[in-house]
């Protein structure tokens, strides 16, 4: 992915003073990190929204503070919960030349010959993996080739994943990332039958409704 700089200036506003800089279509973060005092910053709204839609929590961001350039993560961001809109970002600050561990996120690639032959159902039991590495190695995700899933009851295991040398995995390496499993018959039968009982159960009720209200309307006759 080409390299992605957000333009901020450092932000001296804070407290409920920063609600005026958002009317002004301005958003509000800070960055911070190991080496590096907590930075107050704000951003052109509509343009940082745009860049970090795009974005995952491992994806690398250069943040321009007045010129000076941050490489970092997004580490939180905040929302109007009616609008959806960004209301603030935190971005963590790292070394180019340090390592670091962080989660990266699970793309489920290819297709299943046990899902597709065989009408099994894909289990996720992982979304993430820690990983360690250099900030520049790190991957935006990893992804998964779930075409090794050829039976039902086939599985994926950390260890099975695949990923460029400069990434070490972190975790068990026997834990179960993905599974195929299939609905046992007795538990469709069982809630087939389940359905038949409700909707007996409903049905002379729905009459019997019915039945009063043309009972009722005689009446008025």
């Amino acid at each position: 992915m080409e390299k992605v700089i957000l333009k901020a200036s450092k932000r001296d506003v804070t407290g409920k003073q920063v609600k005026a800089l958002r009317r002004e279509g301005k958003l509000p973060a800070v960055i911070y990190g190991r080496h590096l005092e907590p930075i107050s910053i704000i951003m052109e709204a509509h343009t940082a929204s745009m860049a970090l839609s795009k974005l995952t929590s491992s994806s690398l961001v250069t943040i321009d503070v007045d010129g000076a350039e941050y490489p970092a993560l997004v580490r939180e961001r905040q929302r109007d919960y009616i609008k959806g809109t960004l209301t603030h970002i935190d971005f963590l600050a790292v070394d180019m030349n340090e390592k670091i561990r962080t989660s990266v996120g699970l793309a489920f690639v290819g297709v299943s010959g046990a899902v597709k032959d065989y009408n099994g159902i894909l289990v996720h039991n992982l979304e993430r993996l820690e990983v360690e590495c250099f900030p520049g190695d790190l991957p935006e995700r990893i992804n998964v080739d779930i075409a090794m899933l050829k039976q039902i009851g086939d599985l994926i295991r950390v260890r099975d994943v695949v990923v460029s040398d400069k990434i070490r995995i972190l975790g068990d390496p026997e834990e179960t990332i993905a599974v195929v499993t299939i609905i046992k018959e007795e538990t469709a039968a069982v809630a087939t039958e389940g359905a038949a009982v409700a909707a007996e159960a409903a049905a002379p009720e729905l009459s019997v409704e019915r039945g009063k209200k043309a009972d009722e309307g005689e009446e008025k006759k």
